[in-house]
């Protein structure tokens, strides 16, 4: 029986029913196909989630097929573009596991950094997309540092930490506000000791400069205005946090001593204001 029925299944596009009618099954469209109506979708900006659909389907009914490896960086791509970065991070790493030796292994690479980099909120929330988007774009610097998009990648990770930077000046400030001295030094240390080439650095040490006055540790108060003015004399911060020493009868002066002068390897000169 079963060899009378071989010969009819493999000629219909139909199977019998057990509850009578049969069950359409579609044929396998071909995966050059399918590929090309994507690409088609994408350049035209008609749909970008359509798009991925149909790169999908290459993956879906050619899953062996050198086809499907294309696919399959073009879903990321168009997941990407049509804002769906959690579904584009999925495709990404479904990517690089897959195919780590491809040559479009950078790109998907960088579109996971990308994907989390896009998501990066505002500094009054969490930054853990942050803190992924800046180890997903550090992968891409660290694997493919000859690539072209390890440039990319690297100006993308500054903003990235200037962001973090800016979360932790933010919760220093409250804590400043509040007269929590020493939380507040915990946050701007973290600025000076981690994010030293960020913008919020000067203000973290004239705000140093001022925690420590608070708290009558005067010699810290010091060096980190001496700091600020030999890293950055022409700063506006630097000015303030010297009028702020001078009101107290001092000079910022650096102590060789400090976590502060370590952190800069070390400032070995007195700044005076015009220093």
């Amino acid at each position: 029986m079963l060899a009378v029925l071989a010969g009819p299944l493999g000629a219909c596009s139909s199977i019998p029913s057990l509850f009578g009618g049969a069950d359409e099954v579609a044929p396998d469209e071909p995966p050059e196909k399918l590929y090309n109506e994507g690409v088609f979708l994408l350049d035209n900006r008609r749909s970008f989630k359509e798009a991925s659909k149909k790169f999908e389907e290459v993956e879906r009914q050619h899953p062996y097929s050198d086809w499907a490896r294309k696919a399959l960086i073009m879903v990321a791509y168009a997941r990407y573009e049509a804002k769906d970065y959690d579904e584009c991070v999925s495709a990404a790493r479904r990517f690089v596991t897959l195919h780590p030796g491809s040559a479009d292994a950078p790109y998907a690479q960088f579109l996971i950094g990308s994907a989390y980099y896009e998501q990066i909120p505002d500094i009054t929330r969490d930054q853990g997309r942050t803190e992924k988007a800046i180890a997903a774009l550090e992968e891409v610097s660290r694997k493919y540092p000859d690539s072209e998009y390890a440039q990319n990648a690297k100006r993308k990770i500054e903003v990235a930490r200037d962001q973090l930077a800016g979360k932790e000046m933010d919760t220093g400030r409250y804590y400043l506000k509040r007269k929590d001295f020493t939380g507040a030094i915990n946050r701007f240390k973290i600025v000076v000791t981690q994010y030293q080439t960020t913008r919020h650095v000067e203000e973290a040490l004239m705000r140093l400069s001022e925690a420590y006055m608070a708290l009558g540790i005067v010699n810290e108060a010091q060096t980190a205005a001496a700091v600020l003015g030999h890293n950055f004399p022409g700063s506006q911060w630097y000015k303030d946090s010297y009028t702020l020493l001078r009101s107290g009868g001092l000079e910022p002066r650096e102590d060789a001593g400090s976590w502060i002068s370590r952190a800069f390897k070390g400032v070995t000169r007195t700044v005076g204001l015009g220093g």
